[in-house]
């Protein structure tokens, strides 16, 4: 299968209430690659790489969250696949 690269930047309430470590759980079950981080705006970003269809169940998972989460807007950005990554991270 074709590996992709996505850029998911989750707004809402997604700090502070384990939407990082959840992703991290979520994207490892699903094999993907990559990281997420919290940004300054209180935004979540997240690049995964893996097959488009394992990215978009994590996209469909990200739009819920974990169960403290308030997600208001997933917005995805394709970018080339670099293969850097041996895992999935919190940053």
């Amino acid at each position: 299968m074709e590996t992709k690269r996505w850029q998911l930047l989750i707004s809402g309430r997604v700090q502070g209430v384990y939407y990082r470590a959840s992703t991290e759980q979520k994207a490892s079950s699903l094999g993907l690659t990559g990281f997420a981080r919290n940004l300054p705006d209180g935004r979540v970003e997240i690049i995964a790489e893996g097959p488009e269809d394992r990215l978009d169940q994590l996209k469909t998972w990200c739009t819920e969250g974990p169960p403290d989460a308030r997600v208001d807007a997933v917005d995805i950005s394709p970018e080339p696949p670099t293969g850097e990554f041996s895992g999935f991270s919190v940053r």
